[in-house]
């Protein structure tokens, strides 16, 4: 493409289209990056630029991208039924077929599956459905949920209320507060001074208990739960927390919904993380983005036994999206299934992820960095002034935008939010790969932290 075909689809985009998470400032400034293709793990931008894409897409590319077996399928879809929908009474084969599958996958008794269109979908689905659950029981009362800081959870009007991450909840919008409630974040590297994780991890379970008790067992419906907090650093729980957590859910009653639409289909190496790797049966799966590895929007709520049960009888459940169970993201999240099983990728998560986590460990050593964190195919570099106290750099410097700009210069995508960078690559990465990410990596912030240096920033 020539270059002033790309300033005109830069110049298009700046005019007309509203981005997530726009500042407006910023994007008035400067065009947005124009990507053209995706084979495997990289990106080319509409100047021929290539890119290893550490971001996974935005945690959801894990087959990797120009997979010709999933257009095809795509396409076969399309021809043959393009769209039916699933309401009341109807349904087609991919939708059934999936719902088949993700009951096979899910722990426990999660046999049952109600489709969405995306993750933040997922979570508004499930808000509703744990209110309707109780109400079947009789426990009217129980319109109350409990998350955590640091958490997202999505940006639908009831998903960004329950979600508590730093920056979501502008000014300018109004968020629903009622009924909602958060208990502190498990992030470790945060811990207060003096505590170490065991303590750390008693302390949580114990102020969640004082929340049910402040709030009332008998007034909540739910907690949510993602079991890494992916969008909110990349939150590492203390060993045991997740767990525990559940078990004060089941002494309670109150509904554990793991928020699984990072984790799920292969991020941790297992179907799902709460149960296989963190030992919590949660009664409700939230997922998407992994689902499908991004080839089509798609979500689903797989939920168990129990709450099917107590939902039966002669009552409506009046819920549901004009694309709920939509046969071509269903056709294609079942050739993205197959193909992670037969390739085995959630081994190759397991094991090149460890590799992953053991190349990036050295970053630690950098002056600008404070805690290197993640597991299998996540993780996150926290970007600190001072690694003795902690503290951050001033917001306005925007270490982490300059550090994944540095890192874009020398051909890697890595994620920045805020003072932090994120990487979650495609499961599909190899050695040879995830060497390039680390070393690039490297550079991008010891380049960022020259430019500091200079600029009279100071750095302890």
């Amino acid at each position: 493409m020539n270059t002033e075909f790309t300033n005109d689809l830069g110049a298009l985009d700046q005019k007309h289209a509203l981005h997530p998470w726009t500042h407006f400032e910023s994007f008035a400034a400067k065009a947005p990056l124009v990507i053209e293709r995706g084979d495997g793990c990289y990106l080319w931008d509409i100047d021929d630029r290539k890119y290893l894409d550490a971001v996974g897409g935005l945690w959801c590319t894990n087959i990797g991208l120009g997979r010709t077996e999933m257009a095809d399928t795509i396409a076969a879809q399309a021809s043959k039924l393009a769209f039916s929908n699933t309401f009341v009474d109807m349904t087609h084969g991919p939708a059934a077929l999936l719902a088949a599958k993700l009951a096979e996958l899910a722990p426990g008794d999660l046999s049952h599956v109600k489709f969405t269109t995306g993750g933040s979908t997922a979570i508004d689905s499930a808000y509703r459905m744990a209110i309707y659950y109780h109400r079947c029981l009789g426990n009217v009362d129980r319109t109350h949920v409990i998350a955590r800081d640091d958490s997202y959870h999505g940006s639908t009007f009831a998903s960004i209320s329950i979600g508590k991450r730093a920056g979501d909840k502008v000014p300018e919008f109004h968020y629903k507060e009622s009924g909602i409630h958060h208990v502190s974040s498990p992030n470790i590297y945060r811990r207060p001074d003096g505590m170490d994780e065991a303590a750390f991890c008693a302390h949580l379970v114990s102020e969640f208990e004082d929340k049910i008790e402040e709030v009332g067992a008998d007034r909540i419906a739910a907690f949510f739960a993602e079991p890494i907090q992916a969008s909110g650093g990349v939150v590492m729980p203390p060993d045991g927390y997740l767990r525990a957590m559940w078990e004060v859910c089941q002494k309670h009653g109150i509904l554990f919904i793991a928020d699984e639409v990072v984790t799920g289909f292969g991020r941790l190496g297992h179907w799902f993380a709460s149960k296989d790797v963190f030992g919590a049966q949660p009664d409700i799966i939230c997922c998407a983005k992994g689902l499908s590895s991004g080839y089509q929007p798609i979500g689903a709520i797989l939920f168990s036994d129990e709450i099917w049960q107590v939902m039966q009888g002669d009552r409506w459940y009046a819920s549901g999206f004009t694309y709920s169970g939509h046969p071509v993201a269903c056709a294609a999240a079942l050739k993205n299934i197959e193909i992670i099983q037969r390739e085995n990728l959630l081994n190759n998560a397991t094991n090149v992820g460890k590799y992953f986590q053991q190349c990036l460990e050295p970053l630690r050593n950098l002056p600008l960095v404070g805690d290197v964190r993640g597991q299998a195919l996540i993780a996150c570099v926290e970007n600190v002034a001072n690694k003795a106290t902690k503290e951050l750099l001033p917001d306005e410097i925007d270490v982490g935008k300059r550090i994944s700009n540095s890192a874009e210069a020398m051909g890697l995508m890595v994620r920045p939010i805020g003072h932090l960078n994120v990487m979650s690559p495609a499961l599909i990465i190899d050695r040879p790969q995830v060497e390039f990410v680390a070393e690039t990596l490297d550079k991008a912030i010891s380049a960022v932290t020259d430019e500091l240096i200079r600029e009279g920033v100071k750095i302890d």
